[in-house]
Parts: structure tokens; sequence; C-alpha cells
């Protein structure tokens, strides 16, 4: 071999051995970093798959999963305290923005504002002026009655009549005064035990008066003006 031939073998070896090798271990750890959300719910896991698919699972047995398209309310409780603000994070970075700006008005409910607007992605816009009533839409089983979610049927019904129709079904005044009022409530996060009073409050007369000249609506004003309905 040349002398030119043995010094440019000599250098190619010494450029392997100076390249940094990836670590299998740190491969290994960037695989495992998913933007899916996980949490656990009575002992049992569940997760959320990354946008656009969001797929709602639940573990049967260690290491399968089967699709819960509609868990239970207690579930999105869990979620709210299982669900860490890094999770969150890394996941709303593949969610588009019209969709991000909306759950991030949320905190302890954002996960079943996930669930409304993936299970009738045709409320997005009406909510995003209203997010209050994303809870009753959250809540409409036991609010309504009835053995299942009815996802179809409120899409069907918004296409039809819109956010006032949506109200109707949801047995609050379709009036634009009670949709100022829940455009006026501060935290859109409403506690589930608010719900019905609050849609009781509404056909009062008194009560919607009251809501309707508060400068801004708090859960603790939301729940005085339902407290004097109730005395």
């Amino acid at each position: 071999m040349s002398h030119a031939g043995q010094y440019g073998a000599r250098m190619n070896s010494l450029l392997s051995l100076s390249r940094p090798r990836r670590s299998a271990r740190s491969s290994d750890a960037t695989a495992a970093i998913r933007p899916e959300l996980a949490w656990i719910h009575d002992g049992v896991r569940y997760r959320v798959s990354v946008w656009p698919e969001v797929i709602f699972q639940r573990e049967t047995v260690p290491g399968e999963w089967t699709s819960s398209d509609d868990p239970e309310e207690a579930v999105f409780a869990s979620a709210a305290l299982g669900v860490t603000p890094n999770q969150w994070r890394r996941y709303l970075e593949f969610v588009p923005p019209a969709e991000r700006e909306f759950l991030q008005r949320f905190h302890f409910s954002r996960m079943a504002a996930l669930h409304v607007i993936t299970r009738s992605p045709a409320l997005l816009a009406g909510l995003a002026q209203v997010p209050a009533l994303t809870p009753f839409l959250t809540a409409h089983v036991g609010l309504r009655g009835g053995e299942g979610p009815r996802w179809s049927e409120i899409t069907a019904i918004f296409e039809r009549n819109g956010i006032f129709g949506v109200l109707q079904w949801l047995g609050l005044p379709a009036s634009r005064q009670s949709l100022a009022i829940l455009s006026n409530i501060a935290d859109p996060d409403l506690p589930r035990r608010l719900l019905e009073p609050l849609r009781a409050a509404l056909w009062e007369p008194e009560a919607l008066w009251a809501l309707s000249h508060a400068a801004t609506l708090t859960d603790e004003r939301l729940a005085e003006a339902c407290h004097a309905l109730a005395a």
C-alpha cells in the first residue's frame, strides 16, 4: 500500500473513533417519551392517543388496551389529578391552534373538554364563544337521563339549530340572556355540583336578573345565586 493510502486509512480509523456513538439507552428513552396522556382511575389505567386520532382507551390486562369511547365523568375527574402539566404541554404541541386555544381555557376539566370536541367536532365553533357550556355537555347523560351518550343527536341539533338548539336540548333557556350569562362565567371549569342548580336558576326571573347584572360570574357568585333560589 502507498504512503497516501496508509495515511488515508489511518485518518478514517481515527475519525470513526472520534464520532460519538448514540447510546442505545438514550434511543430507548427517546422512544418512550410519547405525547399521549395517561392516568389511573379506580385502579385502572387509561390513556388518550395523540391528535388527530384521540382514541380513549383503558387497560384490561397488563399491556392490553381496549377502546373506551365514552368514559364516565369520574374518569375525567381522575385525569385532572393524574395528568401532569408537562404531559399536557407535550400533547398540545400536536393539536391544531383553534382546538389548542380552546383546551387551554380549561384546567380541571380539560380532559372532558377534549372528549367533547373530539366526539362532536362541529361544536367547537359554538363552544369557543361559550366555553362554560362544555361541562353541561360532558354531563348530558346525567342531566337529561337515558342509557348512554348521544353525541350524534347533539351534533345534528347543533348543525340544524345552532347553539340555541343545544341550550334547549340540555334543558337550559334558549335565550340570548342565558347565553350572555354563560359567556360571562369567569372559569369554564364549572363544578359538577353547580350544573343542575344553575340550570334551574336560569329559569327563575329573579336569579336571571341577578346573574345578568353581575360584572363577572365566579363560582362563588354562581353558588350564591343558586343557594338564594333554593332558600
